[in-house]
């Protein structure tokens, strides 16, 4: 039959959750040290405790060593003949105890001994809650609002006591002692004074596990939650996507009349639920995920950072950034994407702002005259300086001016659209602008008659290609001929020269390429065999009138 204290150590184990053992040894360590520190000792001493008798009993233990020689530690070791004094069948290596009397411990030794066992206890405790449940973490269980301390609710879990504290809490939910809630088992705290598992309401797991709850095709795997954002007691973004293209994702989630959504918004305590259909295309979830709000276009501008564009009316700037930037803000976190959301007009004068920063042109109003010295000065004096501001500038802005009524928009409007050259049928051109085109139409004509008159020119001179004068072009005649003698010779064999200008043709004037002594030989060719032949005609008839 087991000891009573014995007994109390069981009775102590079941209510733990611990090992019998385990207190056992708890027990045995404390007597072991208030022993050692009543001694004043630094002997290696070890306790047992009798499960039949209950007795605990204390013993010093030394090691032994063959020769005294060998003794390096006198409190912890013993020589082998020494031992065997005590011991005969003690060998080299083993240990030997001597009994210790633990009646004489005091007062103070049992208060060491029971913080030793509480500490040892606790210890134990720990490791089996933390074996229980730090495998179970992210799931959601059942727990019983046990206590509120402070601004933390502790909940009884079944093995163990769980805190929540406030940061894990919904703004909108209060317990009250004995109430039965599910809970997400966030973390176990090894570490922690108190309660070292850790719940929390405020994950966005619990909204997970409500739907798996609520909707059937969510627990059988048809519709998929793809992604949760969320923001306790606030708002949650949920994005579905349905396996099966029958079936409805967002409307599975809602249910008939809303009856699914609203039971887990009960359960909520009134938590705001969007539900949205999940798209691969991230400019097209980007729209979906900022809704209630209407997106105008989405760009991607930093696809490496993970960066979004997102441009809306002006009108539904605030509906898309949502109270506190709360709905852009889960918007972001529901895409894991970067976004930057801007209005209509804020994309506008950025893009402006560009412009001018890039050296954009920028052109004074005062060239418009199709506006008028009073029209120019009420923009003038309401700081519309130039051509591109006037342009950029919806109507409504512009019949705020002061002096700018609906006629005068439009004379703007359409000097503007002239400015630009800009007509619409049946629109007169202004008078510049058909003398500029007159204009433009008289320089095309005379480049054209300058070419012609470039062909002519090199028609005359030569046949081909214009080349440098040299010796062989010299020798074959071609090239440009430019002096005197061989602009003479060329009009008598073109029939060219001041004599053919009223026949259409045009002399070329001399140049410094000099060919004359070719033509003078020729010349002088001819005038010797003229000669000859007048000599023997001469002779000839000389001889007949002989």
């Amino acid at each position: 039959m087991a000891s009573q204290l014995y007994q109390s150590i069981e009775i102590l184990s079941r209510d733990k959750g611990i090992d019998p053992e385990i207190v056992v040894g708890a027990v045995e360590d404390a007597i072991a040290l208030a022993t050692r520190k009543y001694y004043k000792t630094q002997e290696n001493m070890r306790a047992e405790l009798d499960k039949e008798t209950g007795e605990i009993r204390a013993y010093v233990y030394k090691t032994v060593v063959e020769t005294p020689e060998e003794i390096e530690d006198p409190i912890n070791q013993i020589a082998l003949e020494e031992a065997r004094a005590l011991a005969p069948e003690v060998e080299v290596g083993g240990e030997i105890r001597y009994y210790k009397p633990t009646d004489v411990l005091g007062r103070i030794a049992a208060q060491m001994a029971k913080q030793v066992i509480f500490q040892k206890v606790r210890e134990a405790e720990r490791d089996t809650v933390f074996n229980e449940y730090n495998h179970r973490v992210g799931e959601v269980i059942n727990a019983t609002v046990k206590r509120v301390e402070l601004q933390d609710v502790i909940f009884d879990i079944g093995k163990a006591e769980a805190r929540m504290p406030r940061r894990e809490q919904s703004r909108l939910e209060q317990f009250a002692v004995g109430e039965r809630v599910r809970v997400v088992l966030l973390r176990v705290d090894r570490a922690a004074k108190g309660p070292q598992v850790i719940v929390s309401r405020a994950a966005k797991e619990l909204v997970q596990n409500l739907f798996q709850s609520e909707v059937p095709e969510i627990y059988d795997g048809t519709v998929m939650i793809r992604a949760i954002a969320r923001e306790a007691g606030e708002r949650t973004k949920i994005a579905v996507m349905s396996r099966d293209k029958d079936v409805d994702p967002v409307g599975a989630c809602v249910g008939m009349k809303g009856m699914r959504v609203q039971s887990i918004i009960r359960e909520l305590r009134g938590e705001k639920i969007d539900i949205i259909e999940f798209s691969e295309e991230i400019t097209t979830f980007a729209e979906k995920a900022l809704q209630p709000a209407k997106v105008s276009r989405v760009s991607i501008t930093d696809l490496g950072e993970k960066q979004l564009e997102v441009i809306v009316d002006d009108t539904q700037l605030s509906l898309a950034i949502g109270k506190k930037g709360q709905n852009v803000r889960l918007a972001a976190k529901l895409l894991d994407w970067k976004i930057d959301i801007k209005s209509e007009e804020e994309k506008r004068q950025e893009v402006e702002q560009q412009m001018q920063g890039v050296g954009g042109p920028s052109t004074p109003i005062e060239q418009v005259s199709e506006l008028g010295e009073t029209i120019i000065d009420k923009l003038v004096a309401a700081g519309i300086t130039t051509v591109e501001a006037l342009a950029d500038m919806t109507p409504e802005q512009l019949e705020e001016i002061p002096g700018i009524g609906e006629k005068t928009l439009e004379k703007i409007s359409v000097a503007v659209r002239h400015y630009f050259g800009q007509y619409e049928e049946g629109e007169e051109r202004p008078a510049a602008v058909e003398n500029a085109e007159i204009e433009a139409a008289a320089a095309a004509e005379r480049a054209s008659l300058a070419e012609e008159e470039d062909a002519l020119k090199l028609d005359l001179t030569q046949d081909g290609e214009f080349e440098p004068a040299g010796e062989d072009t010299e020798d074959e005649g071609s090239g440009l001929i430019h002096d005197a003698v061989a602009a003479e010779a060329i009009e008598e064999a073109t029939e060219t020269g001041a004599g053919a200008e009223f026949e259409g043709g045009r002399p070329v004037a001399p140049g410094s390429q000099n060919t004359s002594h070719r033509l003078e030989e020729t010349a002088v060719t001819e005038d010797v065999a003229e000669t000859a032949e007048l000599r023997e005609e001469t002779d000839h008839n000389a001889g007949n009138g002989e």
